[in-house]
């Protein structure tokens, strides 16, 4: 894969006019303004939140204790847990009178997590996304096709607006469908593609069985978020649509998509935008705060949110902070994994991720794969099914089997059962890949 040269990167790299102030400003008005703003945030959250006032007080800190940006670690975090236990509106700091929007998980696991935006806050948030996709390469005039969902989810509005305040022409098709998503990439010969990596899948999938090219379509750029995906998994969709694939980074409670986003010219992390999330890197395990560099789990507090500030908020999500390339902004390394999807199978961690990045490497195999946990006796199992690609014999199923089985042993230390199956034999989401089935019986 990579041996086929993409579209001219030129084209798409940015006139510095055209950046935003805190993209190049210098390190010292960075930090001296996410020192005030810590100041005015973990104020704002004081004041208008019982839930982060009682945890303040709990923990024997207050606003005021913030004297430099190190002083943040004094402070205590916070969970989805504690947004869960004040559904559906106590983590809101203004009156719900003042709340624009609303924007919910799926609350597949438990009660939902509940976010509002005010006005302010939209204005925000498409400005950070319009941000984001302008360093994927996106430009006013292009045309966008938005593949992420709508509705209570923040993908599909989130990239909208963004794309709208850009200046770019939205597409706003939604997920699924998949036929009618090649039909209007075809007609309608949109620039960009905003959607799951996942689910950008099955649309190569539905090209080929439509007898279409997909380097022949016009799509230039590709913005993938909303679940881990390899750099392995980027120079296929590169290699088979002659795009470049650039990864965004959101979640709800931080206000969506365009927190983070890899800029086009370099596509070696994705620079944070820290003039409204202020990052940390922290040991999963013990909370304390790790330096620039080191890998642990991701948390942010909000420095410029209105309706629903989140101080040191744990996004489960393991990656490191490295100084910016692109951008003047700090980087986040591509998310490896999530500490709520790792597996531990006879002592062993193990992430999909890792998987998938062996499974890339042989050719029979596609990108279509699923994890099964099951337990016989007291040992925990594990199968991957991954389908075969359309082309692949049945010896070369076979050995494909035998080789994955073998790397997953050697280089992650766990040993599984490898089912190669037919093609369109795994489950295909429109939204977030369900990648992990857990058949355990409950501890």
């Amino acid at each position: 894969m990579g041996q086929i040269p993409l579209r001219k990167l030129t084209e798409l790299k940015p006139r510095p006019a055209a950046l935003d102030h805190f993209e190049v400003a210098s390190a010292d008005e960075l930090r001296a303004w996410q020192r005030d703003q810590l100041r005015w945030s973990l104020r704002h959250a004081y004041d208008n939140v019982p839930h982060y006032r009682a945890a303040f007080d709990a923990a024997g800190v207050h606003p005021d204790h913030l004297t430099s940006l190190d002083d943040l670690a004094k402070f205590p975090f916070t969970t989805k847990g504690d947004l869960r236990a004040n559904y559906p509106f106590g983590m809101f700091a203004v009156p719900e009178t003042q709340i624009a929007r609303l924007h919910a998980s799926s609350g597949t696991t438990g009660k939902p997590t509940v976010v509002g935006y005010t006005t302010a806050d939209i204005d925000t948030w498409s400005d950070v996304v319009a941000r984001s996709i302008r360093a994927a390469g996106g430009r006013a005039g292009m045309k966008l096709h938005n593949a992420y969902g709508y509705g209570l989810f923040t993908g599909g509005l989130g990239a909208h607006y963004g794309a709208e305040r850009l200046g770019c022409t939205v597409i706003p098709v939604s997920g699924g469908m998949t036929e009618r998503q090649v039909q209007l990439i075809t007609d309608f010969k949109p620039d960009i593609i905003m959607v799951t990596p996942s689910y950008m899948l099955a649309i190569l999938d539905e090209f080929r069985k439509q007898g279409l090219d997909p380097r022949q379509s016009s799509l230039r750029v590709g913005i993938f978020g909303a679940e881990p995906w390899t750099n392995a998994m980027r120079e296929e969709i590169e290699e088979a649509f002659d795009l470049h694939a650039v990864d965004i980074y959101g979640l709800s409670e931080v206000i969506g998509p365009g927190v983070a986003s890899e800029c086009v010219e370099t596509k070696d992390g994705l620079h944070i935008w820290e003039d409204h999330f202020y990052p940390e890197i922290i040991d999963p395990l013990t909370g304390k705060v790790l330096p620039d560099g080191a890998e642990g789990e991701l948390v942010f507090t909000s420095l410029t949110k209105q309706a629903m500030p989140v101080i040191r908020y744990r996004t489960r999500d393991l990656t490191r902070l490295l100084p910016g390339t692109a951008r003047a902004v700090r980087r986040m390394e591509k998310v490896t994994g999530r500490t709520d999807d790792m597996i531990i199978l006879r002592g062993v961690n193990v992430f999909p991720t890792q998987i998938e990045e062996k499974l890339l490497t042989i050719p029979a195999l596609s990108m279509h794969y699923q994890l099964v946990l099951s337990r016989a006796g007291r040992m925990d199992e594990m199968d991957i099914n991954v389908e075969a690609r359309p082309d692949a014999s049945a010896s070369d199923r076979e050995a494909a089997a035998a080789r994955l089985q073998h790397v997953v042993k050697e280089t992650i230390g766990i040993t599984a059962r490898v089912n190669v199956g037919d093609p369109d034999t795994i489950e295909r989401s429109a939204g977030k890949a369900k990648r992990i089935i857990d058949q355990r019986p409950p501890a």
